[in-house]
């Protein structure tokens, strides 16, 4: 066999070990070191193995990925976190569906200290879904809204699929926050005029809370919400300010959350074991798929299959629009199989040329896709962020009526979707303003 057609092989091999559910960072790792093998012998193979994780790894970007995941992890269990739905909840009670749009807003709060779809929809799952089930709200809108709300965690700052993404295409980390920053926001109030919309056209999804609030009970719902808001300015702050780097953003914050939970009274040495415990592990599963993935990379690149694959979709004369429109359609079908970074890593050796060549940009392509993979997050048959849901809620809500609540959700983002496809400044206006 030729280089490429050992390339197309191999790569045909590792979706079929994808499709028996092998761990895709052992897929990955495994099939890039036999395929180097097949190509230039044993002590290339393993002299790649050597290297090509090493200088992947010691990238200073990625010293940001424990900083952030620390970050959250500890404002969740130190319970700085835990005003954000109480007082999204005082403030917009009123509206139609007011409980599950305080859900959706909520969510937001939660993914600027967290950046992961999962954490959000776990932590707002066992708060939200509760208190509308209790005050009588459709189930699928209660679940369904926080699912849904979830996947803004991936997009508002800090990001742990644009900090990957940011390695791998060499793009620079804050200005995917911005243009992150910009989708997200768009993102939760889409979402919000979605449940009001909804609510006011069929009332009986969420029957009207009775309750009022006066203004000195708002305002002290607010100062609930402080010990989140002081971390995030001041790494936000001093991010987009250009004080500091991304990487060092992640200490910052780090060390903020710490600071802030200590001058609060919330600070324990259980939060602190539990925090450095789950950024271990959560930082070990991530960098075994991203060294699999840079692996892959230089396998595709040694054997030649990526560049045929991208000279030959090019060469059949397709329009840049159709290629992106099939690339979207492709993350779709993926999502419902793979979880996000997976899925990413996965494809991205291949499709980076396909994008640059095809003449749209990479920063925009990056927020592009994170919106993309977070859909995924929401699409039957895995949907993580559906079984998440459904893991921390009463047995009496079923799967069925989960994926129902937030088929809604993701007609919402489609549009979002096409937009983004058509007016790709609404990433890039902000990055290219104040990046």
């Amino acid at each position: 066999m030729s280089e490429v057609e050992i390339g197309i092989t191999f790569v045909a091999l590792l979706f079929g070990m994808i499709l028996i559910r092998v761990p895709i960072g052992f897929a990955l790792i495994a099939v890039s070191f036999c395929g180097i093998w097949a190509l230039l012998g044993w002590r290339i193979a393993w002299g790649a193995i050597g290297v090509v994780p090493y200088h992947f790894a010691s990238n200073w970007v990625l010293s940001s990925v424990p900083a952030f995941l620390f970050m959250g992890f500890f404002c969740y269990h130190a319970r700085l976190t835990e005003g954000l739905f109480h007082a999204a909840r005082v403030w917009m009670s009123g509206l139609p569906g007011g409980l599950a749009v305080a859900s959706v807003f909520g969510c937001g709060g939660f993914a600027s200290v967290t950046g992961s779809s999962v954490a959000c929809s776990a932590a707002m799952g066992k708060i939200a879904v509760p208190e509308m089930t209790r005050y009588g709200y459709d189930k699928g809108l209660a679940t369904g809204s926080v699912a849904a709300g979830g996947t803004i965690g991936a997009l508002i700052p800090p990001s742990l699929i644009m900090i990957l993404f940011a390695v791998i295409a060499q793009a620079p980390v804050g200005k995917l926050f911005m243009g992150g920053l910009v989708v997200g926001l768009i993102t939760l109030f889409i979402y919000a005029a979605l449940i009001i919309i909804r609510v006011k056209i069929n009332p009986s999804l969420a029957p009207p809370v009775s309750e009022s609030y006066s203004m000195a009970e708002k305002l002290r719902a607010l100062l609930s919400t402080l010990p989140v808001l002081s971390i995030l300015c001041g790494v936000f702050g001093g991010l987009f300010a250009g004080v500091f780097t991304p990487t060092e953003a992640g200490a910052i914050g780090a060390l903020l959350s710490m600071a802030v939970a200590a001058f609060s009274g919330r600070f324990s040495i259980d939060a602190l074991r539990k925090s450095a415990f789950e950024t271990v592990t959560t930082t070990t599963a991530l960098m075994l798929i991203t060294i699999g993935a840079s692996l892959l990379t230089r396998f595709l690149a040694l054997s030649g299959s990526g560049q045929a694959l991208t000279s030959a979709i090019l060469a059949f004369g397709a329009e840049p629009l159709m290629i992106i429109l099939g690339i979207t359609l492709i993350y779709l079908l993926l999502g419902m199989f793979l979880e996000p970074v997976g899925c990413m890593m996965l494809t991205l050796p291949v499709v980076l040329p396909l994008i640059t060549k095809s003449g749209y940009e990479v920063l925009w392509f990056g927020v592009f896709l994170t919106k993309l993979l977070e859909i995924g997050m929401l699409t039957p048959p895995i949907g993580m962020n559906v079984f998440v849901i459904k893991g921390v809620v009463e047995k009496d809500i079923s799967l069925g009526q989960i994926f129902r609540g937030v088929t809604w959700f993701i007609v919402a983002d489609l549009l979002l979707v096409a937009a983004l496809i058509f007016w790709p400044e609404i990433v890039t206006w902000l990055p290219k303003t104040f990046g």
